[in-house]
């Protein structure tokens, strides 16, 4: 009669995913995982709370005004009966934020690639310092420096837009003043995210993968081919994320706008011509003068503020989201 022996049989999968699973059982990883869920959910009901209390304050406000609260020309409160509205705040606030993210980006994006690519080490470690040095910079110091310095030497090319340029319209000068305007708010709001953009942007550069610099310098390409076909296309979601992340401190810039700025409710697409608002300066500006029912008024422009801020921040995670897949798709 034969022997039998036993054959060994792999277990089967129910149990090798039993055997390979981590232990949770742990009371570190069992407290870590209370702390990070109740972090979670406690963001989420700070952020449905303000949510909640501005709607409450802005419907109160909105309410009792006699004017349209989206097309009209003036704030007034106060008035009998109140009349105010906020397309004069809406225009400025996208205006200078939109003519600051175009300066600051393409130049910090520059200054990102010279820092992680181009500089020499004794260079890229100071330069990189004084860059997230100044994005520690209070905004009343930047508000102080763009009053006292940046508004009267703008004055001359102001004139030199005007001369070369006031043919665009949007550069044509029709009004005498000083340089108090949209213009000259966005090119401030560039100074001040330029750090902020930079910084994010150096990061995401340094984590391109040196297999794929080191390939494409293999076969030939030159330092500015590796770096477009390369870090470039690595980098783009970051980007993306530091613009954003950029675009909401020009969007709330507060203190800054309000040193600068001279504020007037009238819509104007000269961006020379002084004057203009934003959501933030003009809450800055009237609400220690307001009473309880115009207090309400502001909280419901920045009710406005807030739901165009948390707008742009879902646009551009659904941006990166998209990259994500066509890369992952690519792959």
């Amino acid at each position: 009669m034969a022997s039998t022996t036993p054959i060994d049989t792999p277990p089967a999968p129910s149990v090798a995913r039993k055997r390979a699973r981590p232990r949770t059982g742990r009371a570190g990883d069992k407290i870590f995982l209370g702390l990070a869920r109740g972090s979670g959910i406690l963001l989420l009901v700070i952020m449905a709370s303000i949510a909640v209390f501005l709607t409450y304050r802005a419907a109160l406000a909105v309410s009792k005004d006699e004017g349209n609260f989206f097309t009209t020309f003036d704030w007034n409160p106060a008035g009998d009966p109140p009349v105010f509205g906020i397309a004069v705040l809406l225009f400025g606030t996208i205006v200078s934020s939109v003519i600051a993210m175009a300066i600051a980006v393409p130049v910090a994006v520059g200054i990102a690639l010279f820092i992680s690519h181009y500089a020499p080490r004794k260079l890229a470690a100071p330069l990189a310092y004084v860059v997230d040095l100044l994005a520690a910079v209070p905004s009343i110091v930047y508000g102080i420096w763009g009053a006292l310095f940046l508004v009267p030497y703008l004055e001359g090319l102001n004139l030199w837009l005007d001369q070369f340029f006031g043919w665009t319209y949007l550069f044509e000068k029709t009004e005498v003043g000083v340089a108090r305007s949209l213009f000259t708010v966005g090119i401030l709001l560039a100074i001040m995210i330029l750090p902020i953009v930079t910084s994010v942007s150096r990061e995401v550069f340094l984590q391109v993968p040196k297999t794929n610099e080191e390939a494409a310098l293999a076969l030939g390409a030159t330092r500015w081919e590796v770096i477009r076909l390369s870090v470039l296309p690595f980098g783009r979601s970051g980007v993306i994320s530091a613009s954003m992340l950029g675009l909401g401190r020009a969007l709330g810039e507060t203190m800054a706008v309000a040193t600068v700025l001279s504020p007037s409710f009238l819509i104007s697409g000269h961006l020379l011509n002084p004057g203009g608002g934003t959501f933030a300066q003009n809450i800055a500006a009237k609400f220690d003068e307001a009473d309880a029912y115009g207090r309400d008024a502001l909280i419901a422009s920045g009710l406005v503020l807030f739901i165009l801020t948390l707008l742009v921040n879902g646009a551009a995670r659904l941006i990166i989201a998209r990259r994500k897949e066509y890369s992952g798709a690519n792959a």
